[in-house]
This record gives C-alpha cells, structure tokens and sequence, in this order.
C-alpha cells in the first residue's frame, strides 16, 4: 500500500508547486478562456483566465511512469496522451483564436474514434478482454466481437465526450472524477490501475487548489478529455460496464441535457431546461451558487461511487 501512495504524495507536491508556474506561463501566452456570449453574466466576468491548467496532469502521468514501466502502465499513460492531446488542439485553437467553439466537432471525433480503435486493439490483447458484459460473476452477456467492439467503441467515445461536458464550473469535474477514480482504485486487481487512479486523484487534488471558485486557471479539454478517455477505459478494463449507467451517472446527466434540450427545441422551438449541460440550469432557474452546484453533484457522484462498490462486492467480485 505504501508503495502506492508514494507516488500519488509526490505527484500532489509536485502539482501544487508547478500548477503557479504554469499559471504564469499561461497569462505570459495570452491562452486564456473565451466565453461564450449566451452564457450567464457571472460567467462572462470569467473571460480571460488562463486555459489549460489541466496540463499540469502530465506530473502525475511523469511520476506514474518514473515509479512503474510495465505494458499495462505504460497503455493507461498512452491512453491519457492521446485523449489529452485531442483537448490540446481544441484548447490551443480556442485560447489562440480566442474563438469558444475551438476545432471542428468533426474533426474531434475523427481522433477520438481514430485513438480508441487503436487502444481497443491493444487493450484486447494486454488485458485478454472477452466479447461479454457482465451482469454478475455468474451471468454474462456474449455478443460477436465485431457487436461487442462497435458498441464499445461508441461507448467510450461517447462517455468521454460526456465527461469533457461536466468541465463547465470551477472545480466541478474535479470534484465529481475524484469519486469515480477511486470506485476503480478500490476494485481492481492491477497494481498498475491503483497507482493510476491514485496519481490522478493526487494530481487533480492539487490541481484544485487553483480551481476551485473562483478559479484562478481553467483545466481545459487538455484535462477533461484525458479523464473522459481514461475513465472510459477502465470501465472496460475493469468489465464494469453494466455500473456505468450509475457509476457515470453526472457526465451522462451532463450529456443527455444536451441532447434532450436539442430534441425538443427542433420539435417545440421551447426550451426544456433553462440551459445546457444542466449544471447551468441549477444555476439560472433555481439560484444555486457554483460552491453548491459543485457540492451536490460530488455528493451525487460519492453516493453513485457507494452504490456502485456495493453491487460490485455482492454480484461482481470473485
């Protein structure tokens, strides 16, 4: 165990440190965050603070590899790098430009389903993972491979994308991914995947101390899409995927808002929230303060992290 936490304490020290330093280089580079103009007023006063904190993730990635080379490790960092690397583009696009849209949607999806084909191949061989969900240790699901590889497929890229949409408040996906990288902490049997999760928690713990209102940086997709393209994975890895509807329950609330909202403004030209993704609505139509929308739904995400080590322990564990 203490050869766990060793690199998760050196990973939070070393954040804490660095995260001020970027913060400076940040502002010297003018990429800061461009607001979009139908988002509340209090959010437009936001305008202007450096983008791309998430960055600072890479220590922790750094300290993950310094303390464990292994096949597995080095596929969990891979995994970040890519998914991080897809937020890069964007942010740098959006912080350059000044321009909130960033790159195209298209362009977006052709890398992450790009990187995923490319990691669902690996991760088939590293892990030996079989065409099944699992409902229980006794009762599976057993689709062709060619089924099983396309809805997984879908799945993280769709998961992913609904992780990016939680990164929408100061200290929100922070707080709301810190439950979930510890549901997958607690489980796993890979030494490797418990290092991981810990770094990440350390990491984005630290990372925190900057972020929480009012915000002094933002993560940006350079973070959000590395925790949505992790996280999704290791659903997979871990063969939880009948948890997810739980187990994700805040970034698929986050996207299905979204979705719904668009659906019914074609079909009614009505709103049916007040805004999108619905961390905002709590905000416009009940008054919440960002303090306690960020409460709530790390709350909601801890409760959905018990229920779902609960049903692991009695169905699942073996």
């Amino acid at each position: 165990m203490f050869s766990q936490l060793t690199p998760a304490f050196v990973t939070f020290v070393l954040t804490v440190a660095l995260a001020p330093l970027l913060i400076f280089i940040l502002n010297k580079l003018k990429w800061t965050q461009p607001i979009r103009a139908e988002l509340p007023a209090d959010h437009q006063e936001k305008k202007g603070t450096p983008l791309m904190l998430g960055s600072v993730f890479l220590v922790g990635v750094g300290v993950a590899f310094y303390y464990n080379q292994s096949p597995i490790m080095l596929f969990l960092i891979l995994t970040f790098l890519l998914f991080s690397f897809i937020g890069f583009l964007d942010d740098h696009w959006k912080a350059s430009k000044q321009d909130p849209g960033g790159v195209s949607g298209k362009t977006k999806l052709y890398f992450q389903f790009a990187f995923t084909i490319l990691l669902l191949f690996a991760s088939f061989n590293l892990f030996e993972l079989q065409s099944s969900i699992t409902l229980t240790k006794s009762l599976h699901i057993v689709l062709p491979y060619g089924l099983y590889f396309v809805v997984i497929t879908l799945f993280i890229v769709g998961t992913a994308n609904a992780i990016n949409f939680t990164d929408g408040m100061d200290g929100l996906l922070g707080m709301v991914a810190i439950p979930t990288y510890f549901f997958f902490f607690v489980i796993s049997e890979y030494t490797e995947v418990k290092i991981f999760c810990l770094v990440m928690i350390a990491a984005i713990l630290g990372f925190l101390i900057y972020n929480l209102y009012p915000a002094k940086a933002f993560m940006g997709d350079t973070g959000s899409l590395a925790i949505g393209g992790t996280l999704s994975f290791l659903a997979v890895i871990e063969k939880v995927e009948i948890l997810i509807p739980i187990l994700f329950i805040i970034y698929l609330a986050e996207q299905l808002s979204v979705i719904l909202q668009v659906a019914y403004f074609k079909r009614t030209k009505k709103r049916l929230f007040r805004f999108t993704p619905i961390h905002y609505h709590y905000g416009i139509k009940y008054g919440w303060s960002e303090n306690m929308i960020v409460t709530m739904f790390s709350l909601v995400s801890w409760a959905a992290c018990a229920i779902c080590l609960l049903y692991y322990q009695m169905f699942l564990q073996s």
